[in-house]
């Protein structure tokens, strides 16, 4: 693939984990005291004109 490809592809999976965090980070925060709980996460990744649709599925502990 091109070194264009990869780095409009590498700019946005940086997006995508940066806002991710930032917002999983604040639904922590305003749901209080999560210490030792666990949450069921799911995170869809969809491209519009190429039919893809990539599901990841995971688990994270509260601080």
């Amino acid at each position: 693939m091109s070194d264009d490809f990869n780095m409009s592809m590498r700019k946005f999976l940086k997006q995508v984990g940066v806002t991710s965090q930032q917002a999983i980070e604040e639904a922590m925060r305003a749901a209080g005291d999560t210490s030792g709980k666990t949450f069921a996460v799911k995170a869809v990744l969809t491209i519009e004109g190429l039919d893809l649709e990539h599901v990841v599925t995971g688990e994270i502990t509260g601080p």
